[in-house]
């Protein structure tokens, strides 16, 4: 999580600074960037909650999903992580929404992609969404990655 604070850092004063929030839903990064934006000094002011979704189930139970957020979206795809960061953007009427899925290894994921691949989408008033592919199955290692990837897209958003 220590590559992760620094990046943290930066998202949290720029959100403070603009009275903006965030909410995140994690799949493979494990709440890794929930804990480092929450570690930062004054977390309440922009930082409304996350939920790690790590099967569809949960993420059926939490987000009453009757299927895809669209019916040609597929999972683990850039639309998919789009739609779902602003499903969660309007659960917590947050102004910012991360929401990431992805195989961090060592499998790769029922969907298709291999392991370190992840799809990340973020919602707000500029949307965004990206893919890592890391070629790596080293699984704490993807995590980290996937935490910096998002937090990395968050921040050049926020600084554009």
């Amino acid at each position: 999580m220590e590559s992760l604070m620094p990046l943290a850092y930066e998202v949290a004063e720029l959100l403070k600074k603009r009275g903006e929030t965030i909410a995140l839903s994690e799949s493979s990064m494990g709440g890794l960037v929930s804990a480092a934006l929450v570690a930062q000094p004054g977390a309440s002011a922009f930082y409304l909650g996350s939920t790690v979704i790590y099967t569809r189930g949960a993420a059926k139970a939490l987000y009453d999903l009757k299927g895809p957020p669209a019916p040609d979206v597929k999972p683990l795809t850039e639309p998919y992580a789009a739609a779902m960061a602003e499903v969660v953007r309007e659960k917590f009427r947050a102004t910012w929404a991360i929401s990431e899925m992805g195989a961090s290894g060592p499998s790769g994921s029922p969907y298709g992609p291999g392991p370190g691949t992840a799809v990340i989408g973020l919602a707000g008033p500029h949307p965004a969404s990206i893919t890592v592919s890391t070629g790596s199955a080293d699984r704490a290692a993807n995590m980290r990655a996937f935490g910096e990837a998002a937090l990395r897209l968050i921040l050049e958003t926020l600084t554009e």
